[in-house]
């Protein structure tokens, strides 16, 4: 029965072909929206798993969220360096991991930060060492993949946040050694160049000893009064800051006190993640769902070709049908027969749909950094992509079922004798 059915889709290849494109069609629209969907959210819940809050210039918070936990959009200004002692110093707070950005290596951030990053992300090395000397970069393991960086490679950072979006302008007086490789984590952290803040300092020529020396002044202070005749004038535009913050919390009332503390009494902003988050995938999902009703009616459009091409099929072979019942055939083969026509066409379509979108995932990503920047993958399938293909299929079977009904009541004799 199936060599016949697919002898019968042969006979009409144009036909054929048409419905099995439509089905197609509608089946890479539902797989790249079900990957996209399930990856995008995946992507972002993974990455801001364990940061409560950031906490930036005053802006945009999505933009805050986007540029500073997910890397794929600008900050939206810098913040005073004393602010990072200042939330560390909040009982409530149990980690701020510092954020320095504004360079790039071909294409991958540049990240000043601390140990604290290491541990927010449970990062593991793959080779060498962590940085903790002027100058020294740990790389993710995309970096590594992409621009075949090995353990002391030196590199210049350009200024910017992706090739061709910055200035142009390297930093050749000051080169980053790679001193170690992290192992693959699955986070935002795989595409990252991490070094010390003051390493981004100093790349762009910002002194920071003062904060060293107040450091130690107030260590040795015991609580008195410092020298006011102390040196206190800098050129603000070169005054050592931060991009970031990302808080931790010590308890849960501190969701509370934290971001009320930062937006009131601060000229900073306060951002929550989850919060966010959660906007940003609705907005998403929101768009997501029109194209996906759309997609759907597309696959019924599919389906309803089918049932016409078989409908008339059935009718204009009748005197064929007839015969293979008088050869032999049970009418129960017979109407298998029109319901593999069906099945087939509707599985070629959704194999076909399946194998175009993932191709097309991998095409696109290739074209559009922020695609790769959200950890989407071409060959990577998810929950829900079988169901779809099953979908499909159903719906050819249900488009073949009553032209299949027809052509189980042919009463042969009479169909012969008319012919």
């Amino acid at each position: 029965m199936i060599s016949l059915a697919l002898a019968y889709l042969r006979d009409r290849p144009l036909t054929t072909a048409l419905n099995v494109l439509l089905l197609a069609i509608s089946v890479a629209m539902l797989v790249l929206l079900l990957q996209f969907g399930e990856q995008a959210r995946e992507r972002l819940e993974r990455d801001a798993a364990g940061v409560d809050l950031v906490v930036g210039a005053k802006g945009s918070p999505l933009q805050l969220i986007l540029s500073s936990i997910f890397h794929i959009d600008q900050p939206t200004g810098n913040i005073p360096h004393n602010s990072l002692d200042r939330l560390r110093s909040n009982p409530a707070v149990s980690r701020v991991v510092p954020l320095a950005l504004g360079d790039n290596f071909r294409g991958f951030r540049i990240v000043g930060t601390d140990a604290t990053f290491a541990q927010s992300y449970s990062l593991e090395l793959a080779e060498g060492a962590q940085f903790d000397g002027p100058m020294q970069a740990v790389i993710g393991s995309r970096v590594a993949e992409e621009t075949g960086a090995q353990l002391g490679q030196r590199f210049i950072g350009n200024h910017g946040f992706a090739n061709g979006n910055g200035d142009g302008q390297g930093h050749d007086h000051a080169p980053f050694e790679t001193v170690g490789i992290l192992a693959p984590s699955g986070t935002v952290a795989d595409r990252l160049i991490l070094t010390s803040v003051e390493s981004v300092w100093d790349v762009h020529g910002i002194s920071h000893d003062h904060l060293e020396e107040d450091q130690e002044s107030h260590d040795h202070d015991n609580g008195e009064t410092t020298n006011a005749s102390a040196p206190q004038s800098h050129i603000p535009s070169l005054e050592p800051d931060l991009t970031a913050l990302l808080v931790t919390y010590r308890n849960a009332s501190a969701a509370i006190r934290v971001p009320a503390m930062v937006n009131r009494l601060t000229e900073m902003q306060a951002a929550v993640p989850a919060i966010e988050t959660a906007r940003l995938l609705e907005l998403l999902d929101a768009s997501i769902e029109g194209i996906r009703v759309f997609a759907w009616l597309l696959a019924a459009t599919g389906g309803l070709a089918i049932f016409v091409a078989l409908l008339n099929m059935a009718r204009g072979r009748e005197g064929d049908l007839a015969l293979l019942r008088v050869m032999g055939a049970s009418p129960i083969q017979v109407f298998a027969t029109v319901i593999l026509e069906g099945v087939i066409a509707a599985a070629v379509g959704a194999v076909a749909g399946w194998i175009g979108a993932h191709a097309l995932i991998g095409i696109v990503r290739s074209q559009f950094a922020t695609l790769t920047d959200l950890g989407l993958t071409a060959w990577a399938p998810v929950s829900g992509e079988a169901f779809l293909i099953l979908a499909v299929i159903a719906i050819g079977a249900l488009a073949a079922l009553i032209p299949a009904a027809q052509v189980y009541r042919i009463d042969p004799a009479r169909v012969l004798a008319r012919s």
